[in-house]
């Protein structure tokens, strides 16, 4: 699934072609993705203006000049494509804007979703208002842990997944960024001290600042809306890298935890 880093390369590589540009046409080729599209999607889009691009945790969001906000979430392997060659049969959604450039949202398996939402509503919309502060923002702060980690037994892997704590951290980068600060996936949330958590906060900017750079990692078949493969996935230092060598020289294990792989190197993450 496109985590933080690949929704925010996808918004920014949106941005370059849509931000300031009227939306001449709008395109359904279908009426559902995950669930249907809006019913009034076409008629609230057609001929408004794109205002700003944004993201809020794994969701990306396109302002207009009607106070209407399309909100869209790439699912499993959705994508979107500027100025393709054609016309695919997965490219279920499809926007022209008054300069000429074509853009394709395409999701062969669907899992995909687009809402439109009031924009001066969108803090209080529903997958919205129990989120977490973004880990990129202000928000994120070893204070803010140390007060949704108190008392917790549940593991800290866990604990920074869960969306209502830390905003669109996913997977991938909370492995990496917990064997950069040495912390154990299993330790308890609430035994994690001060000190580990100072450490941490800035290192889970770095994973996700440095994925950005590097246009995301590749999963399935995610690409960039250029078409370019995100290239991250060279630079993991344990995921995916079960019984190769850590950095620091111990072995790189992987368990299982909350349905997913955690990889991690006992020798350096305590």
């Amino acid at each position: 699934m496109p985590e933080l880093p690949e929704v925010e390369t996808t918004v920014r590589g949106l941005a370059t072609v849509l931000d300031g540009q009227v939306i001449a046409r709008v395109q359904m080729n279908r009426a559902d993705l995950r669930r249907p599209f809006p019913v009034d999607l076409a008629q609230a889009l057609t001929g408004a203006r794109v205002t700003g691009m944004g993201r809020r945790a794994k969701y990306g969001l396109i302002h207009t000049d009607r106070a209407r906000t399309m909100v869209f979430h790439l699912g499993m392997s959705g994508r979107w494509r500027i100025d393709p060659e054609d016309i695919g049969k997965h490219d279920h959604l499809v926007l022209e804007t008054g300069d000429g450039h074509v853009l394709a949202l395409n999701d062969a398996r669907r899992f995909g979703a687009v809402d439109l939402v009031d924009t001066d509503a969108l803090d209080a919309w529903g997958p919205f208002a129990a989120l977490g502060p973004e880990p990129l923002g202000e928000g994120l702060t070893p204070k803010h842990l140390v007060a949704a980690f108190a008392g917790r037994i549940a593991a800290v892997k866990l604990l920074l997944l869960d969306q209502r704590i830390v905003a669109g951290l996913g997977n991938i980068y909370v492995c990496e960024a917990l064997n950069r600060a040495g912390i154990h996936p299993e330790r308890e949330g609430g035994k994690v001290s001060r000190k580990s958590l100072d450490r941490l906060v800035p290192l889970i900017r770095e994973v996700l600042g440095e994925a950005i750079a590097a246009g995301g990692s590749t999963l399935r078949d995610y690409v960039q809306p250029d078409g370019e493969l995100g290239y991250f996935a060279k630079d993991w230092r344990v995921y995916g890298r079960e019984g190769e060598a850590c950095a620091c020289g111990g072995t790189v294990l992987r368990i299982a935890q909350g349905g997913r792989s955690s990889f991690f190197c006992a020798k350096c993450q305590k």
